[in-house]
């Protein structure tokens, strides 16, 4: 097996035979399993769900399953899939009443599968993005999500941020010149090419960077595909994954992800909004919408909210071509990521014509 790669093995023994290290050994996961009371016999794995940051597989034992959550094969920037402090975010919000996947365990010795992991419960749902299950295809139920969607957004941002731990997790100051210094540094580090657009955008943030608001709870990847609904109508929002970007900040932030990767009928394609293509179909609000639900759950002003959604596209260009590095250096085959030699630049020029346009939709 020697110079072959594999995603999953059976034994430890097996994943050092291969040229890459494997994602998942089956072997030690099973002891831990064991350790937990979770399942007997066999473990399988499979990968879940559309994410393509951190690695994210279901674990099925018998009637049992669990969700292991694990960085991607190395290369990647400096301090990103720090998957140990997104599990203690989840704790710590699930604490609080959200919607959070329970933790089974955080294991931070590397020795079985090389990097830090956690195991998750499994919860069960549908998480969408392309599609809709039929059970949920109805307008009325399309409608649901997306309100569901704000209303919980709504929740994050009203979250105590006065005691540890979640007073510990960011810094309640500085938080946007913190992304444009912080993205930039990335940019720097993974670029595989200039995009032009891409610098134009980066100069508009900085010149355009709104004034330090309040500061609350941010989960960062706020999106359709990170949230799961129960598999039943009516449309019911039963927990939001991927806290890995979580940190305090400028509630707008969220909102602008959330309507910077919600697509419309007519919109043109590109790599954010094609993680949400469900949005297009019938039932679901528009990007209008969710912003004044926003508003009026919230009692916030969503003023300049044009300035937040470019943010989210010049951030998705930067995470998204350390990702296009990732495949270029053959560490990951994801076809997502084979799409971005375009997508990324696709994704700056749609960031510049709303700089362009940002006067007349604030």
């Amino acid at each position: 097996m020697s110079g072959a790669t594999a995603d999953v093995v059976n034994t430890s023994a097996e994943a050092r035979a291969l040229a890459q290290p494997p994602l998942v050994v089956l072997e030690p996961l099973r002891d831990l399993l064991d350790e937990l009371d979770i399942g007997v016999g066999p473990v399988t794995a499979q990968p879940l769900g559309d994410g393509h940051s951190n690695v994210t597989y279901l674990l099925r034992r018998g009637e049992d399953r669990a969700v292991l959550r694990r960085p991607p094969r190395p290369p990647y920037a400096p301090s990103a899939h720090d998957v140990l402090r997104e599990a203690s975010i989840m704790n710590a919000t699930r604490a609080v009443g959200l919607p959070v996947p329970r933790v089974l365990a955080m294991v931070d010795n590397p020795t079985a599968l090389g990097v830090p992991f956690v195991l998750l419960e499994h919860v069960v749902g549908y998480a969408i993005s392309n599609t809709v299950p039929m059970a949920l295809a109805s307008p009325a139920d399309g409608q649901r999500m997306g309100q569901a969607l704000v209303d919980t957004l709504a929740d994050v941002h009203a979250v105590d941020m006065a005691d540890p731990p979640l007073s510990q997790i960011g810094r309640p100051t500085g938080y946007l010149g913190r992304q444009l210094r912080r993205f930039s540094r990335i940019w720097q580090d993974v670029a595989t090419r200039e995009i032009a657009d891409l610098d134009h955008v980066t100069a508009w943030l900085q010149e355009h960077q709104p004034p330090e608001g309040e500061s609350t709870l941010v989960h960062g990847d706020y999106r359709l595909g990170n949230a799961l609904f129960a598999p039943e109508s009516p449309a019911q929002l039963v927990a939001i994954l991927d806290w890995e970007m979580a940190t305090i900040g400028d509630p707008l932030a969220d909102l602008g992800y959330l309507c910077a990767t919600w697509a419309e009928p007519d919109d043109e394609p590109n790599p954010m909004l094609a993680l949400s293509a469900a949005t297009r179909g019938p039932g679901f609000p528009r990007r209008a919408d969710l912003r004044e639900r926003y508003a009026q759950r919230t009692g916030r002003s969503t003023s300049g909210l044009a300035w937040y959604k470019i943010l989210a596209l010049w951030k998705a260009a930067i995470f998204l071509e350390a990702s296009y590095r990732r495949y270029r250096t053959g560490t990951t085959t994801d076809l997502y990521f084979a799409s971005l030699s375009d997508g990324i630049p696709q994704l700056a020029m749609a960031a510049r014509a709303m700089t362009a346009r940002a006067c007349r939709f604030g």
